[in-house]
């Protein structure tokens, strides 16, 4: 799937996964919510810290508005673990060391930092409707601006 193939209105894809406390998971769990789908590099980063940390701090207004927030990574179980805890952050955390939901999201391709490529996360998040409709898709957005615009599309 090409980046940023997903847009509004489409239905955004199921997956299943371990959380950060160990428990299977499914996208479809969530129906009835909304839900804030937000991919980020790597736990305890300093971007991927400060988008956490964003909405972490808005996490209240977050659940008043029937959303919870879900992050993933590629880093696993145990990371997650240290991440959540070191910036008590009150979400869960989804393990996707496959990247076969960055995959699915469009979000999986070749990356450069200081002139090295590798292939990662592009950052970006996904904002799902009760019925599981993607209302908002936003690729390639800096930490501070994937929060802000997701609060703007709960509204």
């Amino acid at each position: 799937m090409s980046e940023g193939s997903l847009k509004t209105g489409d239905i955004a894809p199921d997956f299943t996964t371990t959380t950060d406390t160990g428990e299977t998971v499914q996208l479809s769990d969530f129906r009835g919510k909304r839900v804030v789908l937000y991919f980020y590099p790597k736990d305890s980063t300093p971007g991927c810290t400060a988008q956490a940390c964003g909405f972490r701090d808005q996490y209240p207004l977050i659940e008043e508005k029937n959303a919870v927030v879900l992050g993933v990574s590629p880093d696993g179980m145990k990371a997650h673990q240290k991440f959540k805890t070191r910036f008590d952050l009150p979400f869960t955390l989804l393990v996707d060391e496959s990247h076969a939901i960055a995959e699915a999201y469009g979000v999986w391709g070749p990356q450069s930092f200081l002139g090295k490529k590798y292939m990662g996360i592009t950052r970006s998040h996904f904002v799902i409707d009760e019925q599981g409709r993607i209302a908002d898709a936003q690729v390639k957005v800096s930490p501070g601006e994937s929060v802000k615009r997701a609060l703007k599309a709960l509204d």
